[in-house]
């Protein structure tokens, strides 16, 4: 009381002084001196780190919504996990949508619950906010959104983890696929973040590199390619594309670009293998493996004749589906699950 009665002292005769501000600051000091000590300001805390126990898995065959945020932003999502055994550690597909399209329209499009169920995988579909881009395209032509620590990359990678810890996957098998916008994401996910990702999908989508602006991604999308870099390129992760060759929204040639990457990223002589077939309604397609010398398989792309701007192998009831085509969905399974990433003694991965 002592203390609180001489700074209030002081106080008045700044005041008398004509020093307003600097007997305002004595006056909050001396009732501070009486505020008790669970008032007092308290030292900065870091915040618990959430740690797995915390967040509930998801029971076996549900279909969960949820919303993810970070400091780059948010998103709603759907996350399906298969029937079975609620104790596997299973792979997770990261499902990036196109424009148009919502969660629920693409896992119904592509079919690729009733797969994890066959298969046992969980399957991830980010959602994309209308206050980020009306037609809840994802912004991969823009700058802002196309690097690591950044932009909706940053966001998707975030809730990528956020998913790998909520249902308890096998961070060794995370894989991302997408269609068309997405595609062009998912392109940009695995070059961002091949810490994350072991492989990419790539649906009727423009390859890394060929946008830098809305105008560049119109031309590239018109089949109009943006002239490389003569630097050499970090090699992309093992990808499979698929490309419709009467797509009138992604020009056929844009498949070629990808090719174009790998070559660009010098991976030592290349060994190419060409198959061609038909689907179970009909639809021809022909696919082009590409193989390392020491016969890794670092690019498939298959080109669906006939087919125009959908999911090859879709379900009718979702948009942007093609239902006589070769099934997408089972055959990036296929090239997905065959890879995995290493873990080395120390627990780190490569």
């Amino acid at each position: 009381m002592t203390n609180f009665l001489k700074t209030l002292a002081k106080a008045s005769r700044l005041a008398r002084k004509a020093r307003p501000l600097a007997a305002a600051a004595k006056v909050q000091q001396a009732l501070l001196s009486l505020a008790p000590a669970s008032l007092a300001p308290a030292r900065a805390k870091k915040p618990a780190p959430r740690t797995r126990s915390n967040l509930p898995r998801p029971a076996p065959g549900s279909f969960i919504s949820g919303e993810f945020q970070n400091r780059h932003g948010a998103l709603a999502y759907r996350l399906y996990t298969p029937v079975g055994s609620p104790r596997r550690r299973m792979p997770l597909v990261v499902m990036l949508h196109g424009c148009g399209q919502t969660a629920a329209d693409f896992a119904l499009g592509t079919h690729m619950n009733r797969l994890a169920d066959q298969l046992g995988f969980l399957v991830l579909y980010p959602q994309q906010n209308q206050g980020a881009n009306l037609a809840r395209c994802w912004n991969w032509h823009d700058p802002q959104h196309q690097l690591r620590g950044r932009g909706e990359p940053a966001l998707i990678a975030g809730l990528t983890r956020h998913a790998v810890a909520l249902a308890r996957a096998n961070p060794s098998r995370v894989y991302v696929a997408g269609l068309s916008a997405g595609a062009g994401a998912a392109a940009i996910m695995g070059s961002a973040y091949p810490d994350i990702f072991v492989a990419v999908g790539i649906h009727s989508g423009v390859a890394l590199g060929q946008a830098h602006s809305l105008g560049s991604a119109m031309s590239a999308m018109r089949g109009q390619a943006t002239p490389r870099p003569a630097a050499k390129m970090r090699r992309p992760l093992p990808m499979i594309v698929f490309q419709g060759d009467r797509d009138r929204v992604v020009h056929p040639s844009n498949a070629a670009e990808f090719l174009a990457n790998l070559e660009n990223s010098r991976p030592g002589p290349l060994v190419s293998q060409s198959f061609s077939g038909q689907s179970a309604k009909g639809r021809d397609f022909t696919r082009k493996v590409y193989k390392s010398a020491a016969g890794d398989v670092l690019l498939e792309v298959w080109t669906i004749h006939g087919s125009g701007h959908g999911w090859s192998g879709g379900h009718a009831a979702g948009s942007y589906t093609d239902p006589a085509g070769p099934d997408a969905s089972r055959e990036m399974l296929r090239f997905f699950l065959a890879r995995k990433r290493k873990i080395t003694p120390s627990g780190a991965t490569r």
